[in-house]
């Protein structure tokens, strides 16, 4: 029997290694810890400093990469995926460092990739919200939107039109939506630009961090 309408399905505890699987992705080529090719500086690393307590970090390393914090769903023992009708809501606070690069979205088997936000300093006041699975994308921008400004975000996966709303306000409606059977693995993590489209950070600069005080996943309509 299906679940009610908005009746939580998971809520996020960073700390847990059922829920979670740190320091690896298959969104990374072989699982990580390098994406060079997505012009990002990362180095996956499990220690749980970077991620378990809900503040992301990256650190400069010696080689020039920087050690980042990376959570997913996929692989961890509890394996949850998201699924066409659920709504997503969440809380974080956006970096401030030049070169930052939060995000929290979906991955499985090469694709199946929502982004529920991603975020540049260099670009203030605009949020990315895109769906890859069928092509479509907005910068969304407003005032509340800034360097350590806390945003709340909430996207509904329907079948017809995935749906962003930044601060309770309707930011985007995509009218393609993911599809009936569509699910994927969730992850959040802080990258770091390469500088190929955003600025790669200031020399000076050796650590970076966001925060996602919540994140958790409701039943809702398809």
């Amino acid at each position: 029997m299906d679940q009610p309408r908005d009746t939580a399905r998971f809520t996020a505890d960073f700390a847990s290694t059922e829920q979670w699987a740190a320091g690896r992705s298959w969104a990374y080529p072989d699982g990580g810890p390098t994406n060079p090719g997505d012009d990002k500086l990362d180095h996956l690393v499990p220690d749980a400093r970077y991620s378990r307590t809900g503040t992301f970090r990256a650190a400069r390393r010696p080689d020039g990469d920087w050690d980042t914090g990376l959570l997913t769903t996929e692989g961890s023992p509890g394996e949850f995926t998201v699924r066409t009708g659920d709504v997503l809501e969440t809380r974080v606070r956006l970096p401030t460092a030049l070169g930052a690069w939060p995000a929290i979205w979906t991955w499985r088997d090469g694709g199946n990739e929502i982004d529920v936000f991603e975020y540049h300093p260099d670009q203030p006041r605009l949020l990315e919200l895109s769906n890859h699975v069928r092509g479509a994308s907005r910068s969304y921008g407003h005032p509340s939107i800034g360097p350590g400004a806390w945003v709340d975000l909430k996207v509904e996966f329907r079948s017809r039109t995935v749906i962003w709303w930044v601060n309770g306000a309707l930011a985007f409606a995509d009218g393609r939506g993911v599809g009936p059977g569509w699910y994927a693995s969730l992850i959040v993590n802080l990258s770091v630009c390469a500088g190929r489209y955003h600025p790669a950070p200031d020399p000076a600069e050796t650590t970076m961090s966001y925060e996602v005080a919540s994140l958790r996943v409701l039943r809702g309509r398809t």
